[in-house]
């Protein structure tokens, strides 16, 4: 089989139509996103009338990826060195399963049975993890085959502000598109979502053309080379337990900040509360995309200037803060406002993670430790909302008898309960490491 990797980084000018190329992938990925999720989770709950329901489908999208990457993809990745091939064929796959999960959804509303119809949603979704995370293990691991430690941070921030920028077009999109449900019960959004991701398999089939092959030739090791060889067992040893800690801190941080995704899109319909209307919605979560934005740029660039460790920490207390300031926010600007400050936290730790993680995996492990690293980050798609979020909230609401926005609240307050205890694990773990050995 054919093997794949890059000729050198990205700071190389040959590879500046790469780079052109990955961006504009990126951002066509992120527009998908935007189009087809945003209103994904209230269109689940008007079939399916639960929190927790809902929640289900980030938990099962999650499990199939999680099986995916771990147990096939990321082992093929480091094996065969592939890249680019993984990410087509993940893209084409989701493309046509796009298409049959509509059909099979629109069959059992027409037959009427909209819980169910719901359920095939989330069934078909996640089936289609298990094949599209493949895309997941591809892109992860070109990225950082691709970029140096010294300028991972930047390059990784100028491509998750491309991507911030897709996902504004795309929740702009979907706020037209969703029209009370039609665009998901019609096909439009399907066939957008289509349409898109077959485009980027145009794109990704263009760039895998330009990426050369590099031979590498064996030679016979030299004494000095086989002690520098050494020591960089040594370090990788030394890097690989300091990266399974910070898997640890981030899988508690990642339960805590996505323990609330769901319910922060019902909390700003209440009627007793925002009563935001589908524009408005759009507007709050354009603003989180936009603090993304900038937070991405920023990030990257004083990452590599004054250390991962910082600027993590800073994106984490800004996770801490702003859950509990839902509550105090009276209309759609103060709420908007709110919520782009924790998009600057996520998007800070989605940028600034990637490239600790970058830094710490070994070369010829990427595959199967950046697919454990994505798994983690998976846990913003949904688990957290069925094991603590959705059961909280309805918990208080059908037997505690609280109202939906008192339950909502207390969710949010716990939410930063949870991010406190990631955070000094962190902090105490991880952050307290010599960056002159571990160079993050």
């Amino acid at each position: 089989m054919e093997k794949e990797s890059t000729a050198g980084g990205l700071a190389d000018s040959s590879s500046k139509s790469v780079f052109f190329n990955l961006s504009v992938f990126e951002f066509l990925t992120f527009l998908r996103r935007g189009v087809f999720y945003s209103f994904m989770i209230n269109y689940l709950y008007m079939l399916m009338q639960t929190v927790t329901s809902t929640a289900t489908l980030g938990a099962l999208n999650m499990v199939g990826s999680a099986l995916g990457q771990n147990l096939l993809w990321g082992r093929i990745c480091d094996r065969y060195k592939l890249r680019t091939k993984l990410i087509i064929i993940g893209e084409t796959i989701a493309a046509f399963s796009y298409i049959i999960v509509f059909l099979v959804h629109t069959s059992l509303i027409a037959a009427g049975n909209s819980f169910t119809a719901g359920l095939s949603i989330i069934i078909g979704l996640s089936i289609l993890e298990f094949f599209w995370s493949m895309s997941d293990v591809g892109w992860a691991a070109l990225l950082t085959d691709v970029t140096t430690p010294e300028t991972r941070g930047r390059i990784i921030g100028i491509i998750n502000f491309i991507a911030s920028l897709g996902r504004t077009v795309g929740i702009l999109f979907a706020g037209f598109l969703y029209n009370d449900g039609q665009g998901f019960r019609n096909g439009t959004i399907f066939y957008v979502v289509t349409v898109l991701l077959l485009v980027g398999v145009a794109l990704m089939t263009l760039t895998s053309r330009r990426i050369k092959t590099r031979n590498i030739t064996q030679t016979t090791c030299t004494e000095e080379e086989r002690t520098q060889d050494n020591k960089q067992n040594e370090h990788d040893v030394r890097s690989e337990k300091t990266y399974r800690w910070f898997l640890v801190s981030l899988i508690i941080i990642m339960l805590g900040a996505a323990s609330i995704s769901q319910i922060f899109l019902l909390f700003i319909k209440l009627p007793n509360g925002l009563d935001a209307t589908d524009p408005e919605m759009s507007l709050i979560l354009t603003s989180w995309t936009v603090g993304g934005m900038i937070a991405s740029l920023a990030s990257g660039r004083l990452a590599d200037k004054i250390g991962r460790s910082q600027v993590l920490m800073l994106g984490l207390i800004l996770a801490i803060l702003t859950p509990a300031l839902y509550s105090l926010a009276s209309d759609v600007p103060s709420m908007a406002l709110t919520y782009g400050i924790n998009g600057v936290s996520f998007w800070t730790v989605q940028t600034v993670g990637f490239v600790f993680a970058g830094d710490l995996i070994p070369k010829h492990k990427r595959g199967r430790l950046l697919s454990r690293y994505n798994t983690v980050m998976a846990l913003s798609w949904g688990p957290a909302g069925i094991m603590i979020g959705g059961p909280l909230a309805d918990y208080q609401v059908g037997t505690l008898r609280y109202s939906p926005y008192a339950a909502y609240v207390n969710a949010f307050y716990v939410s930063s309960i949870i991010l406190v205890v990631g955070t000094a694990l962190f902090a105490l773990k991880v952050a307290r490491l010599k960056r002159e050995e571990f160079k993050v």
